[in-house]
């Protein structure tokens, strides 16, 4: 997993169309790999590159002036269609931090925040707001679930408790578990004293 996220400033790249799925994300034919690093060069393949290989120079994340943007306010219903964790991991080594939409796929957003990558739902008035407005630099305060923008409002976003504090450690949920094999192995020692196993019951463990 990446190094965790307390606070993302960015200026946005835009991509207005709605339903980009999975596999507008990364292309199947990219699945072959089970190696994060270098996906980020696949990503959005379909759309990134011409027939010849060559860049689309119309193509949003190809434009010089989205270099090193880390968030993407893309159109409703991103990340629908298949379950692929290979989507987060080209958006994170394109070097995205956080995704904005009104509305994100379940599957993808669970993904995401397992992977480093912060996807943020918001009103479909603001995202219309945000799609019409591309570049602004937003400040997203992980610890205090805002979203800033630059004329001083900010606004709420969900994300649970837990899946924040994953992302803050930059940890995903085996990670976090084994942040805590110490508080496992008093608990443990504290419950065998308290409730020593029968006779019976240790020749059952052996």
């Amino acid at each position: 997993m990446s190094d965790g996220i307390c606070e993302v400033v960015s200026r946005t790249v835009v991509l207005r169309e709605r339903n980009i799925d999975t596999d507008q994300i990364i292309p199947a034919r990219f699945l072959t790999t089970t190696e994060r690093k270098g996906l980020g060069r696949f990503a959005f393949n379909d759309w990134r590159y011409l027939a010849d290989g060559s860049p689309n120079p119309e193509f949003e994340f190809n434009k010089p002036a989205n270099a090193g943007a880390a968030i993407l306010v893309a159109g409703r219903n991103f990340g629908c269609g298949s379950s692929r964790e290979h989507a987060p991991w080209a958006l994170t080594d394109l070097g995205l931090r956080a995704v904005i939409s009104s509305e994100i796929a379940d599957i993808f957003r669970s993904n995401s925040l397992k992977n480093g990558l912060l996807p943020i739902v918001v009103e479909q008035a603001l995202l219309d707001e945000l799609l019409d407005r591309p570049g602004i630099e937003l400040r997203i305060d992980v610890r205090e679930r805002r979203l800033h923008l630059p004329d001083g409002r900010s606004v709420q976003f969900p994300l649970d408790a837990f899946a924040q504090t994953c992302l803050i450690e930059g940890v995903d949920q085996l990670g976090y578990l084994l942040r805590q094999l110490d508080a496992i192995h008093v608990y443990e020692q504290r419950r065998a004293a308290a409730h020593p196993a029968s006779p019976q019951e240790q020749v059952h463990a052996r």
